[in-house]
């Protein structure tokens, strides 16, 4: 398949896990892909294992605004457009409520929320330069349903399940040709949840409730997330995806 042939496209998160699934399928199907993490070491690496291409690695804090300024100049002045954007950084971390350090609380809802909005407010001139512009946020069935110890999680994914219609009804209100849909995983099996699974206590209870009875791959998500970047999707705006073995069927 060769749906994003000429397509540039951003994907935040991109040194591993859901990110880089994402970025090798984007760059399998023609896509120049631009890679933006923390993590410059895992940044070269997953340059690394993409297809051959125009393919560029952007060390990036999505939590930074003038980074994201800086970016968004960049990318019109090289490209002139963005055509996907899909923003997947992101982390949360077990805890009540009363034990959640404001410190805490800031720093997730900085990185699963912020980083939404910041991409957002700053690539949409270049989103809508494409006239097929599309961007996936990556939110989580902890946007749609609750679970204890999972306070601040549950708030920025929450956010950024509703952020996303907003944008899509902005979007359309401006006749810009943006499309705005959100990813919703449940349990999937990626480094940063590498040491839950690992301990064979933690992994059965967060196996419990799913269904199908194991977790899910990086790959899952992203073929999810190719299909609504894609003009597949053409007429889907505000729309979310779950993904998540059957949790929240239940």
């Amino acid at each position: 398949m060769s749906r994003f042939t000429n397509r540039i496209v951003l994907v935040t998160g991109a040194a591993s896990g859901i990110g880089l699934a994402s970025a090798v399928r984007f760059a399998a199907e023609g896509a120049t892909v631009l890679l933006a993490d923390r993590n410059a070491e895992g940044l070269a690496t997953a340059r690394a294992s993409l297809p051959a291409g125009a393919h560029e690695t952007l060390v990036l804090d999505v939590t930074d605004e003038a980074g994201w300024r800086a970016l968004a100049d960049d990318i019109m002045a090289r490209f002139g457009r963005l055509d996907v954007l899909v923003s997947n950084a992101g982390f949360g971390k077990f805890a009540s409520i009363a034990d959640t350090s404001l410190e805490q609380w800031r720093a997730i809802i900085a990185v699963n929320l912020d980083s939404v909005f910041l991409a957002t407010k700053y690539l949409m001139p270049a989103l809508a330069a494409s006239g097929r512009g599309a961007i996936v946020n990556m939110s989580s069935i902890r946007g749609i349903v609750a679970a204890a110890n999972t306070g601040s999680y549950c708030a920025a994914k929450g956010g950024v399940r509703m952020f996303t219609k907003v944008t899509a009804l902005e979007c359309a209100e401006a006749g810009n040709g943006v499309r705005a849909n959100s990813i919703h995983p449940g349990h999937i099996a990626t480094p940063l949840t590498a040491a839950a699974y690992a301990d064979p206590d933690t992994a059965r209870k967060l196996i419990a409730d799913v269904p199908v009875g194991h977790p899910g791959k990086p790959d899952d998500i992203a073929g999810a997330i190719l299909f609504l970047a894609s003009d597949d999707a053409s007429y889907m705006t505000g729309a979310e995806i779950v993904v998540d073995g059957g949790s929240t069927a239940q």
